[in-house]
């Protein structure tokens, strides 16, 4: 069911009638639709929600709209449907857009209620990006939508809004280089792990991860904890730099890297004791380490379907995660907890004083949200990492091995400063879940970025013969 809290007399039904050609043009041109490739057949409206006072010149209509596709090519027939993506739009509505938001249309309205109004990205101006912010700060509350913050935290009027660029699965305001508030555009209903993870690690004192001044919710109906987190506004880490940029720099003038990957292990670790600390830990048992080499070898083999350049090397994979499952059936168990899920250089930021914070918890966006939110070996946030390394020298012309190989050593070594245990202790757990994200990897390349796939098959390559310990030294 949708509800409309907008001008008077303008229904749901109506309002998405009028917007409905110029979304299906737009919507596939941004970089955070998950659904390109793919034509849409149907939009319905979650909610509409008018979060400025409606004028005869302007407007801010904030919709959750639920999009309709076609299954997924190569889909089995007969396979259960996909069910509709949810996208959060804010959409400014003016009689004329003023030259300095022309970037930001989406269209002209020529039927339905909104006929003769221009539509247009409303996080690109500054009076509605504003508006967020005041929302965030005084807690409103408009219809379906609340607004919440921290009460210790201070949050400042006026604070000059800049969209920040380059991103890829969500969208994020500055405000006046003191916050960041980051806008979930694919809602997955329950409780988001970007939320939820840095508001249990604030209570725990982590200082390596930023704590959330605000966020804002939409009521998803049923029991009254039954929300969607739409935003999380968090400090604005002003002069960091995020760690591929800092490894790349580092690459091209041929410095050694090692220290700050050394200093990059133990933040990881203190966020993985903080983890700990803050949620229950549980033991993988054999039931469950054979679940988890099954998954990963069924992951395989659906991208060796869609990647025929990984049929060759799948033989040997397959012998990884069947080596994780023999180990299971044994007396072997490992500890499983929450972890970040995603990490990788661009989820790490460097402080002038070499400080390292962790963002982005938020956990694979592809991967089910239950999936995101379950108890995982913490070694899995470590191969991320050292196939970020590795990513990075693949990036440098000529390729770096040594470089590599350097800073997944110090990653590991800083780590096991802080924990007590090398990651690479447990051989053969490292090396099933690096594998599995190579794998990832090479799905990924193939689908979004061609030129890149060189990249993880070259370390498929590797896994599939040597093992990572040539790479870890």
């Amino acid at each position: 069911m949708s509800e409309a809290v907008t001008r008077p007399g303008i229904t749901a039904d109506a309002l998405l009638a009028s917007l409905d050609p110029l979304l299906r043009a737009w919507l596939p041109r941004q970089r955070w639709f998950a659904g390109k490739g793919r034509p849409i057949t149907d939009f319905t409206l979650a909610t509409a929600t008018e979060l400025l006072p409606p004028t005869a010149e302007l407007g801010l209509l904030h919709l959750l709209v639920r999009v309709r596709q076609p299954q997924v090519p190569g889909q089995a027939v007969g396979a259960h449907p996909l069910p509709a993506d949810c996208y959060q739009l804010l959409i400014g509505v003016r009689r004329e857009l003023p030259p300095r938001l022309a970037p930001a249309l989406i269209g002209h309205v020529t039927r339905g209620p909104l006929a003769g109004f221009t539509v247009y990205e409303a996080m690109h101006d500054s009076r509605m990006s504003g508006f967020l912010l005041e929302a965030l700060r005084t807690q409103a509350r408009v219809g379906k939508l609340r607004f919440e913050r921290d009460p210790r935290k201070d949050i400042g009027a006026d604070l000059a809004p800049r969209v920040l660029g380059a991103q890829q699965s969500n969208s994020s305001l500055v405000y006046g280089d003191t916050f960041i508030l980051k806008l979930f555009r694919r809602i997955v209903p329950g409780v988001n792990p970007d939320l939820e993870l840095p508001l249990l690690l604030a209570r725990e004192g982590c200082p390596q991860v930023p704590a959330p001044a605000a966020w804002f919710l939409a009521d998803a109906g049923g029991t009254k904890d039954a929300v969607n987190v739409l935003g999380v506004l968090q400090p604005f880490l002003k002069g960091t730099v995020d760690g591929w940029e800092l490894a790349l720099r580092e690459l091209a003038a041929e410095r050694d890297f090692s220290e700050e990957a050394r200093a990059l292990g133990r933040a990881t670790a203190e966020v993985h004791l903080a983890l700990a600390r803050a949620l229950p830990a549980v033991t993988l048992g054999r039931a469950q380490v054979e679940l988890v080499a099954e998954g990963m070898a069924d992951r395989l083999d659906a991208a060796a379907k869609a990647v025929p350049a990984l049929l060759p090397y799948a033989p040997a994979l397959h012998t990884t995660f069947e080596a994780l499952a023999d180990l299971g059936r044994g007396e072997a168990n490992w500890t499983a907890q929450r972890i970040h899920g995603d990490l990788h250089l661009g989820q790490c930021l460097r402080s002038p004083a070499g400080e390292w914070s962790l963002i982005d918890f938020e956990g694979e966006p592809s991967r089910p949200l239950a999936e995101r939110r379950m108890p995982q070996p913490p070694v899995r946030d470590v191969a991320g990492m050292l196939r970020s390394f590795d990513y990075a020298a693949r990036s440098h012309e000529p390729w770096a091995p040594e470089w590599a190989g350097d800073c997944r050593a110090a990653y590991c070594a800083g780590y096991a400063e802080v924990t007590g245990r090398d990651p690479r202790m447990d051989p053969v757990l490292l090396r099933a879940y690096e594998t599995d994200k190579a794998v990832y990897e090479v799905l990924y390349e193939a689908r979004h970025r061609p030129d890149w796939l060189p990249v993880p098959l070259a370390a498929i390559k590797r896994l599939a013969t040597n093992g990572p310990a040539t790479e870890a030294h």
